[in-house]
């Protein structure tokens, strides 16, 4: 998935000015043009998109939004969370819902970054939503949505990232089998209707689906695409590609089953050789692997899990041969064996790009409740976990390759508390749970804020939990780069002088 937080106007009028400013320097007397460096900046602008939460009336949501304390950024900027179909073509609000209605208010709006704000919602009726943010409020701006549900299909706790428009979206993990019910949602925040292709492929490769056309998408509408509508075929393990043919959208597929409970499934990272899967609770009871190859040639992967003591390889589970085209799963069991551990994917031979997700289960009987872990991209310079609430959240770090040390900041509590910040050495090839890392006084919620400071690649997940009815509910987000900078070319020239 080719992901952005930037506008594209934003960007694109911030690289032209400072380009052609760029264009009058002359190379350094070493012959170095000081015009191919490049600085990093805050981005400006930053668009996210919610999908509808859930079509249980006894379904209750909260949204957390949370924007790192960023240097450089203006002093001014505002951001908001807002039901899709408030948002009108001009960038207010309320020409959707006819002249002269009041329009309903923002579910949320922050106050001032380095403090969350949260805001509520209940029962079936509640929208899609669409976030934008812009100045001291735009770089590395995370909302997380999340559900429970006590009872019926799909309960328990449900958790998603709202996550930037983009153009293709690739959902290992989902499924039309007859206890499962998933949807894909689709969200357009533009002004224009997008068009989108969905295309399933099953242990035997592409499904023929019942709508060939695509679907249409209205401006600044959401659509749950329900996969069972799609297909006669009932598979328990699909990939679903999701590709964008007109404008942009926001994905995510709502995973809900009549005994596990259920989850969001957050698209997996972008196609590529080696993968990492990180946070698989210690407590996991059953974790299953699905993988794809959208290319022409088989793929084979070698499996190995990053615990606290290193890379080790499941017994019975070394290697995965994934045939191009068709969608492959292993059961993995309890892997992790009560440890931390997070599943690392590598070719054997020739490297063929996979994508990859984990369906995960903890407890028992009738007592189980599922999440999914996609294959992700490492932190980068920064990421962000909005909604953390005391014991009941755990962050997981992995360094695959290379020792890494990182930085942690608990936020402010929503309600009051002071940050904490603490750093930590994560070894080579191990994968490390971080103890409950919350403020000081905490009162509210909080986010966590991950900043690798030296060594190789960092991957992290947070996990957050709760108990109701003796179900150990449960939901996973991967935390991949928050894009909050933006490089751009750097000029040394005083540009003073042309204004004379």
């Amino acid at each position: 998935m080719n992901r952005t937080t930037l506008s594209l106007i934003a960007c694109t009028t911030a690289l032209a000015a400072v380009t052609a400013f760029a264009a009058l320097d002359t190379p350094a007397a070493s012959g170095a043009d000081p015009a191919t460096a490049a600085a990093e900046l805050p981005v400006e602008r930053t668009s996210l998109l919610c999908p509808a939460p859930s079509s249980s009336d006894i379904a209750d949501t909260s949204y957390t939004s949370f924007t790192p304390v960023t240097k450089g950024t203006a002093s001014g900027g505002k951001a908001q969370l807002q039901a899709a179909t408030e948002q009108s073509a001009d960038g207010t609000s309320g020409s959707k819902k006819g002249a002269g209605k009041k329009p309903a208010a923002p579910v949320l709006t922050p106050k001032t970054p380095g403090t969350p704000a949260t805001g509520d919602t209940s029962g079936a009726d509640t929208p899609a939503q669409v976030g934008t943010a812009d100045g001291k409020y735009a770089p590395g701006w995370t909302v997380q949505e999340t559900t429970e549900v006590v009872a019926g299909t799909g309960r328990g706790l449900q958790g998603v990232n709202c996550t930037a428009p983009d153009t293709e979206f690739w959902f290992p993990g989902a499924s039309t089998a007859a206890d499962r019910t998933d949807y894909v949602h689709l969200t357009n925040p533009e002004d224009s209707a997008a068009v989108v292709d969905i295309e399933l492929y099953g242990k035997d490769g592409a499904i023929k689906s019942s709508v060939p056309d695509g679907f249409t998408i209205p401006p600044h509408g959401s659509e749950p695409i329900l996969l069972s509508t799609l297909t006669d075929e009932r598979q328990t393990d699909l990939t679903v590609h999701v590709s964008v043919r007109s404008g942009r959208v926001g994905a995510a597929v709502q995973a809900l089953d009549d005994k596990v409970g259920g989850d969001w499934l957050a698209a997996a990272d972008d196609p590529s050789a080696g993968l990492v899967l990180p946070g698989i609770p210690k407590d996991a009871t059953d974790v299953r692997l699905i993988a794809f190859t959208p290319g022409d040639a088989d793929a084979d992967l070698k499996i190995r899990l990053a615990s606290p003591d290193g890379l080790i390889t499941p017994a019975g589970n070394e290697t995965l041969h994934v045939k191009a085209g068709m969608t492959t799963a292993a059961d993995l069991g309890d892997v992790t064996r009560g440890e931390a551990g997070s599943l690392v994917l590598t070719p054997t031979d020739q490297s063929v790009p996979v994508v990859a997700a984990l369906r995960v289960v903890r407890g028992k009987g009738a007592k189980q409740e599922t999440a999914f872990i996609p294959a992700t991209a490492p932190v980068g310079k920064r990421a962000t976990s909005a909604d953390n609430r005391g014991k009941t959240s755990t962050l997981s770090l992995t360094a695959p390759t290379a020792t890494s040390t990182v930085r942690v900041t608990a936020s402010a509590g929503s309600e009051g508390g002071a940050p904490v910040t603490k750093t930590y050495t994560v070894k080579s090839g191990t994968t490390l749970d971080v103890p409950a890392l919350t403020p000081s006084g905490l009162q509210g919620t909080y986010a966590l804020t991950v900043e690798p400071v030296s060594g190789g690649p960092l991957y992290a997940s947070r996990t957050l939990t709760s108990t109701a009815a003796g179900v150990p509910a449960f939901t996973i987000q991967t935390l991949p780069t928050d894009r909050g900078l933006v490089s751009v070319p750097r000029t040394t020239e005083d540009l003073s002088l042309l204004q004379k």
